[in-house]
């Protein structure tokens, strides 16, 4: 009796970095036994350009296919059957796998990773084409079958697959090194963290709240996206600011034009001390060129003087709609839109400025005791850490950081 026990997954980006790619795929290698730890997963394995996962008799595919679909650095994969390397038992094979299944019309592709071989990939089609279509009797269509027999031959043994899964694209997560995301809970920086992460980042979050001067929602929210997100890139860690009262000593010393851009220019410098404790690279946000009153060019001019750190900007020339249609891609947009008051619109001014001078916002900040204000909110961050598949815990500061 053959069983399908074997799953195949390719990859493409990672296979153009040239002397470098065994790391990149030891890489994805690990993530894919990081990502089915709880499963019955007999073994992952690298083979010639490809990487197989071996089934134990326990695991349910519409697990696997889930794991597996949400890790970067994979082009496509197939649930496959492994068989020798004999052509008489791949037909054999391919025929008892076919059983029950009806098809209008169908092709072979077959690829010879080893060619030693004794036929080529066209003379392999053939004979093991005209074998299907004399027991089942479906036609060819070499340009648009309903159903493609794969055949891949390699050094000892050959697999066989009859669907392929796409994959998430990019790279691995953990080969960039980190970032740190400025997490609002809104639609936009969910969909900035995982950009990133598919450019193979260990994305951490921070988040600022104002609880408790108003609910906890926000917190809420951002721990519900960052479990989300978990699930692409396994281990995630979430940094959780009191910026209320910081926001309430704004008010009473900065006119009101100003409060938004300095509210900013808090935040990154908080995001920018922390970074570096953690050791992360990069800082990352949400944010797109004028589609808010802090975003203008001159704005994120201004706000970016106070951080000598890498800010990346994922979205800065998407609009709303892109930005919202990535968002319900993601799964995050029904999470994103419940309603609640995070810190920036609680004590917004009704106009703020949308192009702000550096000297001008300076000099309001010059009564903030800016150092202290920034040293306390990077002490008391508290701190949880989200694993997948097995959940999340809360940490203090001194958390033992892995990239």
């Amino acid at each position: 009796m053959f069983v399908m026990r074997s799953v195949i997954i390719h990859y493409q980006e990672i296979a153009l970095k040239g002397l470098n790619r065994p790391w990149f795929v030891r890489r994805l290698v690990r993530n894919l036994r990081a990502a089915t730890a709880d499963l019955d997963v007999v073994s992952v394995r690298t083979l010639m350009g490809r990487i197989e996962m071996q089934l134990g008799p326990t695991v349910a595919w519409d697990e696997i296919r889930n794991r597996v679909g949400n890790l970067f650095g994979i082009a496509n994969f197939s649930r496959a059957g492994k068989i020798n390397l004999d052509l008489g038992e791949i037909i054999e094979a391919i025929l008892k796998a076919l059983d029950g299944q009806q098809a209008s019309s169908f092709r072979v592709s077959a690829k010879r990773a080893d060619k030693r071989f004794p036929l080529t990939s066209p003379e392999i089609e053939r004979e093991v084409g005209g074998r299907i279509k004399a027991a089942r009797g479906w036609p060819v269509s070499l340009s648009n079958p309903e159903l493609t027999v794969h055949i891949e031959l390699l050094q000892s043994e050959a697999f066989y697959y009859f669907h392929k899964e796409k994959g998430r694209g990019g790279l691995p997560t953990g080969v960039s090194g980190r970032v740190l995301c400025l997490m609002s809970g809104g639609i936009d920086s969910p969909v900035a963290a995982y950009r990133m992460m598919k450019r193979g980042c260990r994305v951490w979050f921070l988040h600022f709240h104002s609880y408790p001067i108003v609910s906890s929602v926000s917190q809420e929210k951002t721990k519900e996206i960052i479990h989300l997100l978990t699930r692409h890139q396994l281990d995630s860690r979430l940094y959780m600011v009191a910026f209320g009262e910081i926001q309430r000593r704004v008010v009473v010393t900065v006119p009101p034009p100003m409060r938004v851009i300095i509210y900013r220019r808090i935040m990154m410098r908080i995001a920018d001390r922390l970074a570096r404790k953690v050791g992360a690279r990069a800082l990352v946000t949400g944010e797109a060129v004028g589609q808010v009153a802090s975003q203008t060019l001159e704005n994120l001019a201004v706000i970016n003087n106070v951080t000598s750190m890498l800010v990346l900007r994922p979205l800065v020339g998407l609009d709303k709609e892109e930005i919202s249609f990535e968002s319900r891609q993601l799964g995050t947009y029904p999470i994103s839109i419940i309603p609640d008051e995070d810190c920036c619109q609680l004590f917004i001014p009704k106009h703020p400025s949308t192009k702000a001078k550096l000297d001008e916002v300076e000099y309001a900040e010059r009564n903030l005791p800016m150092g202290d204000l920034v040293a306390e909110a990077v002490t008391n961050a508290a701190q949880e850490v989200f694993h997948f598949p097995t959940g999340q815990k809360s940490l203090g500061m001194s958390g033992k950081a892995n990239c």
